[in-house]
């Protein structure tokens, strides 16, 4: 007896299921604090049993059938006074679900109302983790959904959907303040759509539950709205915080825009157009393109910057035809066809300083409605400026009128705006460039069809005998192409005419010319942006890459201006590079200049361009004044690093314009044998350099004192060498042992000492200690986001003491004989590189 009653159980037994646990759960007859834990684990091992029993012995759901447990459930639900049970049941019948393997187990669950029930049971969802627990469980129904198992789920009169539970109820969470929860529902309407039901497809677009598409393209016009003041108010309050909260909503946004095109790719032709509609209605008419001629005193809720932004990103990742190639069209209105006339200003004011600035935001909620009103864009285009700026801030500019067709503008900031502008626009045409579901024609009329494709296109026609094709492949202003370009783009005119009121005519525009003129004004553009001293070399490359790809033959595209323009401002570049040698840091010219060399060139050859659309909101910055003043070896550093950078991009531009291949590495001369007369070796370097320890000659050093702490004063032998490009300035120990040598303790570059006697006390030099290196990180590698964080190193004042006033001067005229060597080899190996023939 006894021993029967402590025998262990089977907990794996149809035995256990039955009597253990089935059969008390039917005795319970309400749920309190005394039974609850009971009813918790009884609910839980029942799921655990079932799941054993799905993969070993089908006799276990067989007995679940035939006890009707999913009946016992709800009854356990309906008497139970705690919230813990509740979390439990909807844990087990989750677990169930999503991990019973048989088709006939899944069917049966589905097959009866218990799972509508549960769907539509008036939980208390102001508990965060029953929520969390129903949203899993809904998440669950929808991964075992197919065309058989969704049809069990659904009410249906007259071969009608009327009701889906499981659909209605999980929408209601799509704009829940937790992202978790919004993620689950997507993941779960993505569930529903790709089953390809045309019944329930029928049902969710119907006019009662399409407002669901409506409402996610407003959701997510609030979103981009939100990252618009981030980024305005990013400026004033410039923190990590700041940065992360912009990245955050940033990746919201992607991930938004993702689900579009996850939604779109279902297959249900009335969604996507749903989608690109709202979008268009919502979004991109009435806030994105306005943006990009308001000025800053204007109440849009969007800025420019983070326009240029999304625009991008739309057409990246939202890949629908019409709506690219709509986007595209409608860069042909100008300002006056998406606003009403009282919002239509002038976009006066570019700031150089503030990298992010953005329109202030207006307190209202409403969107600004398309302007329906009818407008021909029948006037010529005035002239914008496009010459170079010789000042480094561009502290006010007028970009023409708004009258200035969208796509004029974008040119417009390349040639004009400031830096981060200019970026946003480059970016803008990149991504046309390489949406793939924009026509051509369509990037022949922007101006930024690549010549291979053109070159492709009309001699394919050529060979197959089609219309002009031959014709056509010599001679670019056949007017069947310009009819051809002229027909597509009235044709998507004329859909945003119809469907979303906006009026503007392309053939007042000169459209009906050749599309040859249409990328002219592109090269015009970039050309002069190439020649803008105010612009960074970051976005220089950008525009280089941009240049590369729409001359990748170098046909004769180069009218003769823009060739002179380019070699005056490569002239004035090399001649700034030829000051560096002189410069503080020629020791690490060459290096630099290498190093730029082979990223330049991986830049322009690129397939794509190097950053991400979200570098439009957070450019890289370079260290501010207030990191290090502007006098310092670092900023000289820095300036000398962009030198390089723009040096380097517009070497390989006239190299390309040449005709010729750019070479893995820049025409740099080798270094040549250090001399015998020279004081390095006399002291008895070798080619690695000095190094603390290191034991030299002490031939023509001079005595000297210094204090590295105040009050321990040092004696020392002072030396300056040079070898090659580099350069040092030694302090060295003599050796006791071992007349007319020395032991290194102290080696500073030679480059940049900017030595200088003492006013008062002509025995004292004083130099200046600049690091021996350049701390600065890569922008590729660190996305190009935010502000550089780098510790910051300031330059060294050392203050040598000589026995006498001639061993002062000597030693002043060695530094200066060195540092004269080492800029001159510096010199003498950029040679090659400076001196292209033009």
């Amino acid at each position: 007896m006894w021993f029967s009653f402590w025998r262990s159980r089977d907990r794996f037994s149809l035995d256990e299921l039955s009597r253990y646990l089935t059969d008390q759960l039917q005795k319970v007859q309400i749920v309190n604090e005394v039974n609850k834990d009971f009813v918790i684990e009884a609910l839980r091992s029942i799921a655990e049993l079932l799941t054993y029993g799905d993969q070993h012995d089908s006799s276990f759901f067989e007995f679940f059938m035939e006890k009707q447990v999913m009946g016992e459930f709800i009854r356990i639900l309906k008497i139970s006074k705690t919230v813990t049970v509740s979390l439990q049941l909807l844990q087990t019948i989750s677990i169930m679900i999503q991990n019973l393997k048989s088709e006939h187990a899944i069917y049966y669950m589905f097959s009866n109302e218990h799972v509508n029930y549960l769907i539509t049971y008036s939980f208390d969802f102001h508990n965060e983790e029953l929520l969390s627990y129903y949203i899993s469980f809904l998440r669950a129904i929808s991964g075992k959904l197919d065309r058989n198992t969704i049809s069990l789920l659904v009410k249906t009169r007259d071969e009608e959907v009327v009701s889906f539970p499981l659909y209605v109820e999980a929408i209601r969470f799509s704009f829940h303040e937790e992202s978790m929860v919004r993620t689950a529902v997507r993941a779960l309407t993505l569930n529903v759509y790709h089953v390809g039901d045309e019944f329930v497809n029928k049902f969710v677009t119907s006019a009662s539950h399409s407002d669901y598409f409506s409402n996610l393209v407003s959701f997510f016009r609030e979103q981009c709205i939100n990252l618009s003041k981030l980024v305005s108010d990013c400026p004033k309050n410039p923190c990590s915080e700041s940065v992360s909260a912009i990245l955050a909503t940033v990746d919201e946004i992607e991930d938004n825009l993702y689900y579009f095109s996850d939604v779109i790719s279902a297959g249900i032709p009335v969604v996507g157009r749903l989608i690109t509609d709202n979008i268009m209605q919502l979004l991109i008419l009435p806030l994105l393109f306005p943006a990009l001629q308001m000025d800053n005193d204007s109440n849009m809720k969007i800025g420019a910057v983070t326009s240029l932004y999304l625009l991008c990103c739309i057409l990246r990742i939202v890949k629908i035809k019409d709506l690219a190639n709509t986007i595209a069209a409608a860069l042909f209105c100008p300002l006056e066809a998406f606003v009403p006339d009282s919002e239509a200003k002038l976009n006066g004011y570019v700031s150089g300083n503030d990298f992010t600035h953005e329109n202030e935001e207006s307190g209202t909620d409403s969107v600004t409605p398309v302007n329906a009103g009818q407008l021909c864009l029948d006037i010529p285009n005035k002239d914008c400026s496009s010459q170079v700026h010789p000042e480094d801030i561009i502290t006010e500019k007028n970009f023409c009128s708004s009258h200035l067709p969208l796509r004029e503008t974008l040119l417009s900031y390349i040639t004009d705006g400031d830096d981060v502008r200019a970026l946003g626009s480059l970016s803008v045409l990149a991504t046309l460039l390489q949406t793939k579901e924009l026509d051509e024609s369509m990037l022949d009329v922007l101006g930024i069809l690549p010549q291979r494709k053109q070159h492709k296109k009309l001699l394919l026609q050529a060979l197959v005998g089609e219309g002009l094709g031959e014709e056509q492949l010599f001679s670019f202003e056949s007017g069947s192409i310009r009819d051809g370009v002229a027909s597509e783009i009235d044709g998507y005119l004329q859909k945003l005419k119809e469907e979303y009121g906006v009026s503007c005519s392309f053939a007042g525009a000169g459209t009906r010319a050749s599309p040859r003129i249409y990328r002219h004004q592109v090269l015009d553009a970039l050309v002069s942006l190439l020649c803008r001293s105010n612009i960074s070399a970051e976005t220089l490359w950008d525009g280089g890459w941009l240049l590369r790809q729409l001359l990748p033959y170098s046909e004769a595209e180069f009218k003769s201006h823009h060739l002179k323009l380019l070699k005056d401002s490569y002239r004035n570049c090399t001649s700034f590079l030829l000051q560096e040698t002189k410069g503080i840091w020629p020791d690490l010219l060459i290096t630099v200049l290498c190093d730029e060399w082979k990223k330049c060139k991986r830049a322009i050859e690129a397939s794509s361009p190097r950053k991400e659309p979200k570098c439009i909101l957070l450019p890289f910055q370079k260290l501010t004044s207030e990191d290090i003043p502007a006098e310092s070896s670092l900023a000289s550093g820095e300036r000398m690093s962009e030198l390089v950078k723009v040096f380097v991009l517009l070497h390989q531009l006239q190299i390309f314009s040449l005709g010729r291949a750019l070479p893995e590495q820049p025409s740099i001369l080798p270094p040549i044998d250090i001399p015998e007369m020279s004081r390095a070796t006399a002291a008895g370097l070798d080619v690695s350099g000095p190094r603390p320890g290191t034991e030299i000659r002490l031939v023509n050093a001079l005595p000297c004192r210094i204090a590295f702490e105040r009050g321990k004063e040092r004696h020392f032998c002072f030396l300056a060498v040079s070898m090659g490009t580099s350069g040092w300035v030694l302090l060295s120990e003599e050796l006791p042992l071992k007349q007319n040598y020395g032991v290194v303790r102290v080696s500073a570059p030679l480059a940049g000492t900017n030595p200088r006697i003492d006013d008062k006390h002509s025995r004292w030099l004083h130099l200046r200690i600049r690091p021996s290196t350049l701390p600065f990180s890569d922008p590729p590698k660190s996305g190009g986001l935010g502000k550089m964080r780098i510790k910051t190193l300031v330059d060294g004042r050392w203050t040598l003491a000589f026995r006498d006033n001639e061993s002062c001067k000597t030693a002043l005229s060695m530094i200066l004989e060195e540092i004269n060597l080492q800029s001159s080899e510096a010199e003498r190996r950029l040679k090659p590189v400076l001196d292209l023939e033009l």
